[in-house]
């Protein structure tokens, strides 16, 4: 709870709380405005394209060029295409500033018409994985791509379709199936085009394009009606890996295929197996769910309680001699099982978070991440160690740690590693980031591996336990490619081993843009900027590292995107010429950005913040204001881009004369691991300081907040924050929104929750002192300051939260108002839905703010 001393700035003298004066709207006229602001907002904020693909194309009648594709949403379109571009070269600009060129390429599609991906409803693993993934588009949301073929291969209405780009128009056909049921994250063999694997009912199957035919190749899901007899499943992670670790897949092709010595070809697939026999089930009651009872039920691992149980298995899918797959039989399959199960042989680990193939094939890798999310290694699995009932594995194969690391804080998981090419059988060399400077950065780090012979280690196993069955960590060497007071952001990295550079994306000039930086990795160098200051970039690399393409915004203008090439001078230095741009410029007459502010917080940090002010201010005035807050971990919401769509609720409320205010305090993402870490064994009772410190700062810098008028709203953990603002800081906040709150920590799940506070059994205090039931008393109990809002259905945040909440309310007789919502999850996702949400908010402020 903050002190008093946070409320030491010199404010000017609050006007006395009074009634609302002048026109209350209606319900309808609130709809209204509700309306229109949606309606100007999305005329200059159309949606961005992404999941963009690079191809080089040559032939015998002319020179070679680039294609680029990419999702987007065409002219007078709504739904989302694939859609391409073909770049010249030679139009590139020396001055790299885009602002003074005009250049804009021609966009067409790549189908002559696209299925209806409405045309039937999405089933409900595509519902769930678009909550995990957070999206919100329609049309295609993802293809799989091989650029030597001009395949394309993606999930459209339950279903897979195929097409071809060779430079005309192709009709999208669909992929044939025996399968009744969605088809779901399909992955193109990257060494024979012919097979694609998908998933279908929590296994994996593979189909052969020219011939048709189709295999199931695992058999761990039994299909059964009843959730509880069939706990297992083949290719697809958990809950917990998916919304707390951003992993999607559960099952990655081999790079490389081997040819046997009877001249056969054989390829392999990784993947993993989830068992969730100890999984609690939960039922949560669904309007649209199948009768009689009307429920949905769900696997959920809650704080404390037992996680999914994974291990990796192995697929060799060995095809005949001819090479072509013309029926079934063509196909042997073998499912291979480790010698000893991966979290048998690694007993400290908990989390499979990340794992795939070395480019070479050669190894398996694997990064475990144990319980507590404290400890993390790295591992190396040789594929020999798999084997079948009938044929054990080679005594020469090994697991081996090729690098762990420890926290007293947590570990942040990332995508940032690269092994290169081995250049001896006893070492590998590989990039990887690590947070232990207090700031994620990259290193390069070579480390000595393990020859097996006679089933004999020559390391010792097991390093500090000797329960733990694999090789230790040996590192040989460990160089800091990059380093300073600032992030690498964890998703993309690009490498180019042909000139020893390194692309990465950081927050290395300021902490609110994003950019593209380029480095040398064999040997210490200067950091470049690529990409233009003055706004936060999305890039994509091309695999010959001759270009990138950019999203760019800023808080003052809407998403663009513009292609560029990267040009390497005879002195080294490395720059960005503009090509072209992908997204016309947008005329935002009209449109009123938010205002950035920063200010010396009382811990010895420069905070950030922005606020947006009412249409048409008058100035001197004091206008009620609404505190929007997050709040919580591995979140941003204060930068340099543009805040239409996503903050679209904000936007309506500045035009109904609302001041909105945003503040990242300790806690945040992106400001290095020590400023998120203060929330270690924290939670709820340190947020709300720094949000009253930002919104005081502000009050006391300008004369447009009147805080006799203070709202506090968020969602998720802002609405956690909501609650606990309302009931810590009743002096400050007049009402609270809270939408789909956190309430009590120990319903939420393992993964988010352990990591910030560990286990309920060890850390009941602070279970305790995070529960917004600890505070019930001192919610307010004279008039109306409270609005809940939740989505039935919701799989992540439950409602169980809010039901919970409701009961000590009535219980304590403190009054409350409801709003739910029967179909939305954890996002309001309806269009209709969303406008109730906007409209209800509005009318709770005029009312009671």
């Amino acid at each position: 709870m903050a002190s008093e001393d946070f409320d030491a700035y010199d404010l000017p003298t609050a006007s006395p709380p009074k009634p609302h004066q002048g026109h209350k709207k209606t319900w309808q006229e609130l709809r209204n405005a509700a309306r229109e602001i949606r309606k100007n907002i999305t005329r200059i904020t159309p949606s961005p394209p992404g999941n963009f693909q690079f191809r080089e194309i040559s032939s015998d009648m002319e020179d070679p060029y680039t294609r680029l594709y990419f999702l987007g949403v065409p002219e007078k379109g709504r739904d989302s295409t694939l859609l391409k571009v073909d770049i010249d070269d030679s139009t590139d600009s020396e001055s790299g500033n885009e602002q003074s060129q005009s250049a804009l390429f021609w966009i067409s599609p790549v189908f002559e018409r696209q299925p209806n991906t409405n045309a039937v409803p999405m089933s409900r693993e595509e519902q769930l994985m678009r909550e995990r993934k957070r999206l919100g588009s329609y049309g295609l949301t993802s293809y799989e791509f091989l650029a030597e073929d001009g395949l394309f291969i993606f999930p459209a209405n339950n279903s897979l379709y195929v097409c071809y780009d060779n430079d005309s128009l192709d009709v999208p056909t669909e992929i044939p199936t025996s399968t009744f049921g969605a088809r779901l994250d399909p992955k193109i063999c990257p060494c024979n085009s012919d097979m694609v694997a998908f998933i279908h009912e929590l296994d994996i199957w593979l189909t052969c394009l020219h011939s048709g035919k189709e295999i199931r190749l695992t058999h761990a899901h039994k299909g059964d009606v009843r959730l509880e007899d069939d706990p297992i499943s083949a290719g697809v992670p958990g809950f917990v890996i998916q919304e707390e670790f951003d992993r999607y897949t559960g099952y990655w092709w081999c790079p490389k295929f081997q040819r046997l010595p009877d001249g056969r070809k054989m390829y392999r697939l990784l993947y993993e197996e989830v068992d969730e026999t100890d999984v609690e089930i939960l039922s949560i009651f669904s309007p649209t769910g199948q009768e009689p009872n009307c429920s949905e039920l769900y696997r959920y691992p809650k704080a404390g309680a037992n996680n999914a149980y994974s291990n990796l298995k192995l697929l060799e899918i060995i095809i005949s001699f001819s090479g072509a797959i013309t029926q079934v039989e063509d196909i042997q399959v073998k499912d291979l099982c480790m010698k000893e199960a991966l979290f048998d042989a690694c007993p400290w680990a908990e989390y499979l978070s990340r794992a795939g193939w070395t480019p070479d094939g050669k190894y398996i890798y694997a990064v475990l991440i144990d319980r507590l999310q404290m400890k993390q290694a790295v591992m190396l699995i040789s594929p020999s160690i798999f084997y079948t009932a009938t044929t054990p594995g080679s005594c020469s194969s090994f697991i081996q740690c090729i690098y762990e690391e420890t926290s007293d804080i947590w570990i942040n998981v990332h995508d940032l590693l690269h092994f290169f090419p081995q250049t001896s059988e006893s070492e590998i060399s590989f990039i990887y980031a690590s947070e232990k400077s207090g700031y994620r950065h990259l290193y390069i780090i070579k480390s000595q591996l393990c020859l097996v012979m006679n089933g004999n280690k020559s390391l010792q196993i097991g390093q500090g336990d000797q329960t733990d069955s694999y090789v230790s960590c040996k590192v040989i060497s460990e160089v800091p490619i990059t380093s300073g007071q600032w992030v690498v952001l964890p998703k993309e990295l690009w490498v180019d081993e042909s000139k020893h550079l390194v692309y990465f994306m950081a927050l290395k000039d300021s902490p609110l843009e994003s950019h593209l930086y380029v480095t040398r990795y064999d040997q210490p160098s200067p950091v470049q900027q690529l990409t233009q200051p003055c706004h936060s970039h999305s890039v994509h690399i091309s695999q010959d590292f001759s270009k990138y393409v950019t999203v760019y915004s800023s808080l003052k203008s809407p998403p663009q995107s513009a292609v560029y090439k990267i040009v390497h001078t005879e002195w080294g230095h490395i720059r960005a010429s503009y090509l072209g741009s992908l997204t016309p410029k947008i005329d935002t007459f009209g449109y009123t950005p938010p205002n950035l502010f920063q200010y010396p917080s009382r811990a010895g940090h420069v905070a950030y913040g922005l606020y947006f002010l009412p249409r048409m201010r008058e100035p001197g005035k004091r206008y009620p204001t609404v505190l929007f807050v997050y709040g919580g971990p591995q979140v941003q919401m204060v930068s340099n881009s543009f805040k239409g769509q996503r903050f679209l609720r904000l936007h309506t409320l500045a035009a109904e004369g609302y001041v909105v205010v945003v503040i990242d305090g300790r806690g945040s993402s992106n400001r290095g691991l020590h400023f998120e870490g203060v929330l270690k064994n924290s939670l709820g009772t340190v947020e709300i300081t720094d949000q009253v410190e930002g919104l005081l700062w502000l009050a006391s810098q300008n004369d447009f907040i009147d805080m006799s008028r203070v709202a506090i709203h968020g969602w998720s953990y802002g609405g956690y924050l909501s609650l606990m603002g309302l009931a810590q800081r009743g002096d400050i906040f007049k009402v609270a929104i809270a939408g789909a709150p956190v309430v009590s920590w120990e319903l939420y799940d393992t993964g988010y929750t352990e990591r910030y506070i560990g286990l309920p059994q060890s850390n009941p205090d602070v279970y305790k002192a995070g529960n917004v039931l600890t505070y019930i008393d001192m919610l307010p109990d004279n008039e109306t300051k409270l609005l809940l809002i939740h989505g039935l259905i919701d799989e992540n945040v439950h409602f169980r939260h809010s039901s919970v909440l409701i009961n000590h309310l009535v219980t304590s007789c403190k009054p409350h108002q409801l709003q739910i919502y029967p179909n939305e999850r954890h996002g309001i996702r309806n269009h209709e839905a969303s406008e109730h949400y906007k409209t209800t908010v509005l009318k709770f402020l005029q009312d009671y703010l």
